[in-house]
């Protein structure tokens, strides 16, 4: 687990001293900038056999790692042997300069990225201020076994925060909390520490379906299920292969990941904006227009988006996004000739949209 050699777990007298110790985390972890925090335990039985369905379904399309790990994600303690409780956390994101999310996806020559990925790469980001808790844990309370997540294992991250009372799964299944709304990261650490469970919030969707009728490829297939193929998030960032055709001018201009589920939510009017600079807006990729990040050079594009969480989707699958785009955008001289410029891309991904968006607009100025 953590670096050391496994320490005795640590011996708390009474629920009191239990208590009183869960009740200091917390504290600090507000003070590290936590939005909202959360403690359960390990037993995930209730959660499981939702999982199983979705990958029965095929949902998770190429996301092989969501299955290949077995009952691990389900199961805490068969991931980390001899974790007894799990500390969920929250952590708020949406930069408050940030342009206006529906202004940009109201102007198509514009690049639309998800909120989350204007700043620095949220992994490091949270990793780090996890482990800042956890060492000053260790420090005042002595050593204890732990092992730190950010949306980087085997982890139902979801269904840890919902039983921890950190908020509710939401009809697009993304958390949702009263006082936070949905902008914000998820964080785990695994521990042994004998630490008295929260009791998990009620949910607050009601009857309303904002989501589901927003979503721009119907993705949200009934409430609270999610067809990771239709959905852009997926679709810009993990699935590595060509788009399929039938959805791509449902894209539109989002070129990395999609908020319209979080946009159109209610619970979003109370959101809080993040008080991390790390989040704060980077390189304007607020509101880039199409045809500037389509002629970024590799180097460009790699000195940009440096620390951001789209240096890992690389350089050709930017591209390959950007010409979906490109391609929704209206027909102009300087979206054909951006496209015309990439025809003979080294890529066969990136020849490939290019010449779909470019037959797109043949195809417009033929019918002017």
């Amino acid at each position: 687990m953590s670096h050391h050699s496994h320490p005795a777990p640590i011996h708390l007298p009474d629920h009191h001293a239990a208590e009183k110790m869960a009740a200091t985390i917390k504290g600090w972890a507000r003070e590290l900038g936590f939005g909202n925090i959360g403690v359960t335990d390990t037993d995930l039985s209730a959660a499981e056999p939702g999982f199983m369905r979705w990958l029965e379904k095929k949902y998770h399309g190429d996301m092989d790692y969501m299955a290949k790990h077995g009952s691990k994600r389900s199961r805490p303690a068969e991931l980390v042997p001899g974790t007894l409780r799990v500390i969920s956390v929250s952590l708020n994101y949406l930069p408050d300069d940030a342009q206006d999310g529906w202004k940009v996806l109201s102007e198509p020559d514009k690049a639309y990225v998800a909120r989350y990925a204007m700043g620095r790469d949220y992994h490091k980001v949270m990793r780090q201020k996890l482990q800042q808790l956890c060492t000053r844990i260790s420090s005042t309370f002595g050593s204890f076994e732990y092992r730190v997540f950010a949306d980087s294992a085997p982890v139902l991250e979801v269904a840890l925060a919902t039983k921890a009372g950190v908020g509710w799964r939401g009809k697009h299944t993304l958390l949702l909390n009263r006082q936070q709304g949905s902008w914000f990261f998820l964080g785990e650490i695994y521990t042994n520490l004998p630490l008295p469970v929260d009791p998990p919030t009620s949910s607050h969707c009601g009857s309303c379906s904002a989501c589901i009728d927003i979503c721009p490829t119907q993705a949200i297939v009934a409430p609270y299920e999610l067809d990771a193929r239709r959905c852009i998030s997926y679709l810009t960032i993990e699935h590595k292969g060509s788009i399929p055709l039938a959805l791509r001018p449902l894209i539109g201009n989002r070129v990395y990941g999609c908020d319209d589920c979080q946009l159109i939510c209610p619970w979003n009017k109370f959101a809080v904006a993040t008080e991390e600079s790390d989040f704060a807006v980077r390189n304007g990729l607020d509101s880039t227009d199409l045809v500037t990040c389509f002629a970024w050079t590799e180097a460009e594009f790699q000195q940009r988006m440096a620390g951001s969480a789209i240096y890992r989707i690389g350089y050709v699958q930017w591209l390959r996004n950007v010409a979906v785009g490109l391609g929704n955008a209206p027909t102009s001289a300087a979206v054909v000739n951006a496209l015309t410029a990439r025809q003979h891309d080294d890529s066969e991904l990136v020849r490939e949209h290019v010449q779909w968006a470019l037959e797109i607009h043949n195809k417009n100025t033929i019918n002017q």
